[in-house]
């Protein structure tokens, strides 16, 4: 028997994992000196960790080690268990340099024992919906290597977009150069940024302007967004619920309000990298 893990990078919310009866691994970040793990929302206080952004503070996140999967991962072996995880964008973190480290270790300790890992090629709810979906196949009794097919099938369909309010967050991420964020934020450029097929990050667009940026992840939902009444629709904010809210208005005027949509606030490991005042939409669309 396997045991179904995600990360708390792909965000998705407490309630579902706990309802799902799944493993989660949380992704550390630091604020002030001080060490948190995400918890998928259940405890976090997200106006408190943006307005500390806002007043200077500057978070960083960092990559867990070896002995940290080992950690977490030991108990269920003990117990006779294999493990399947389904994982956020391995380009996107070091972290799984340090997986597969963990992941040979305890090799040599259970030789017997079956541990996998599958790459979503996403991060926040473009990882989370598609983890959710390959989480119900393995409700259904799907063995390991049917949910691997199962996501490696079906990645390329979720796409994630989203817009943030300050260039300099994702400067300091290396995403942008310093020059193109000093002449963005003084041009109000809000560059429209995806997650590609390889799991990057990439400039997809510029807009001037909040609104039309805003109304710019619309579009593009309009365009490329495919069978969307049959899977969530993930709306994303960091601490500015009426921008989503205006989001997941103009998308219910398109495809009605019986969608399903998951509103909900990026943890603070994401928004580390995009600052307060990031929209993201993630959603079932064309290849």
């Amino acid at each position: 028997m396997s045991v179904f893990f995600i990360d708390s990078n792909s965000e998705l919310w407490y309630d579902k994992v706990e309802k799902l009866g799944i493993e989660y691994i949380s992704m550390p970040y630091t604020i002030d000196d001080k060490e948190y793990y995400y918890d998928l929302g259940k405890n976090t206080n997200f106006k408190e960790f943006y307005d500390k952004i806002r007043q200077g503070s500057i978070p960083i996140t960092s990559a867990l080690n070896e002995q940290n999967y080992i950690d977490i991962f030991n108990p269920f072996l003990e117990q006779g268990n294999d493990i399947i995880y389904v994982t956020f964008s391995n380009q996107m973190s070091g972290t799984f340099a340090q997986l597969d480290k963990a992941i040979a270790t305890l090799k040599t300790t259970y030789p017997d024992r079956s541990i996998k890992y599958v790459d979503t090629k996403n991060i926040s709810l473009g990882a989370g919906i598609l983890a959710y979906l390959a989480a119900l196949e393995y409700k259904k009794g799907a063995t390991d290597d049917e949910i691997i097919k199962f996501v490696e099938d079906n990645r390329d369909n979720f796409s994630e977009y989203f817009i943030v309010d300050d260039l300099m967050h994702l400067k300091r991420g290396g995403r942008i150069s310093a020059v193109a964020a000093t002449i963005g934020t003084l041009l109000g450029i809000k560059p429209v940024l995806k997650i590609t097929e390889e799991g990057k990050i990439i400039n997809c667009n510029k807009v001037n302007g909040r609104k039309k940026s805003l109304l710019e992840l619309v579009n593009i939902f309009k365009e490329k967004g495919q069978n969307t009444a049959d899977y969530p629709i993930g709306i994303l904010h960091s601490d500015c619920l009426d921008d989503a809210l205006f989001v997941k208005s103009k998308i219910e005027e398109l495809i009605g309000k019986d969608a399903e949509i998951w509103l909900q606030d990026i943890g603070p490991t994401v928004g580390t990298h995009c600052g307060p005042g990031t929209v993201g939409i993630a959603f079932h669309g064309k290849k």
